[in-house]
């Protein structure tokens, strides 16, 4: 029985349910003729690209089997001071996000993702990696490739900050924040979309535990953040992208 002062959250709920009949007399974009949003979001001209290094099965623990993996997944706060190697996170990247084949209409990757819009762009923040600068870098999953992003100062205690002052996230040797760019999904599927893109951020999520697993780190997904200081922190609009997830990885003992 709910408490005399529960607040009601039912108008909130309404994201958690259905709404697959709005789309009756809906027109979408795509239907409209409207171009379709692209699969990421542009490489600013002039950058340097940096290739990720191709990784083999030998990047897993030879001890670690799906069964293990799933059996021990577990969300860690505490990580070694031990670096990610670059191969490493080139296999965490590809686990959430990689992509395994590309057609015009879309990418298949290595999550589903609702009509395979894949709504999501991958940011890393950088912390302790082999072969990196301290810096917030965007994975650009079809080029398997990192762009930098930004690399200012102080960058650690932003993102604590962002994060409500949790600072296990800035002992990570890397972050990944995921954010959503809505219209991808919604030029197909209007109203019905944003239930769904939620649902997508899960699949990824989830892929990084086991991904972790495997080379014997640790995560630890995290909703808990200011949407205002994390928009800040990646230095976006807020409206068209804004982050909705996100998970510092490290190894663990």
């Amino acid at each position: 029985m709910r408490s005399n002062d529960f607040t009601d959250f039912t108008k909130s709920r309404t994201l958690l349910k259905s709404n697959w009949e709005a789309l009756e007399n809906f027109k979408s974009d795509q239907q409209k003729g409207e171009p379709m949003p692209p699969f990421e979001k542009p490489i600013p001209e002039g950058v340097n690209l940096v290739e990720l290094p191709e990784f083999k099965d030998s990047v897993v623990a030879k001890s670690t089997n799906i069964f293990e993996a799933i059996a021990n997944r577990r969300s860690h706060r505490k990580y070694l001071k031990t670096p990610l190697t670059l191969q490493e996170l080139s296999f965490l990247l590809w686990a959430t996000q990689g992509v395994k084949n590309v057609t015009p209409k879309a990418t298949f990757r290595t999550v589903p993702s609702a009509g395979a819009r894949h709504p999501f762009e991958t940011y890393v923040y950088v912390r302790n990696v082999e072969g990196l600068n301290e810096a917030v870098y965007r994975y650009l999953p079809i080029e398997h490739s990192l762009v930098l992003h930004r690399s200012d100062r102080y960058l650690r205690e932003e993102i604590i900050r962002a994060t409500l002052e949790q600072t296990f996230v800035g002992e990570a040797a890397a972050v990944f924040i995921w954010t959503a760019m809505p219209y991808r999904t919604e030029w197909r599927y209007g109203p019905a979309s944003h239930k769904v893109i939620l649902l997508d951020a899960g699949h990824v999520c989830q892929n990084l535990y086991i991904a972790c697993e495997a080379i014997k780190a640790g995560t630890c997904a995290i909703a808990a953040y200011s949407q205002e200081l994390m928009d800040k922190f990646l230095r976006l609009d807020g409206t068209d992208e804004f982050v909705v997830y996100l998970a510092p990885v490290g190894k663990v003992q």
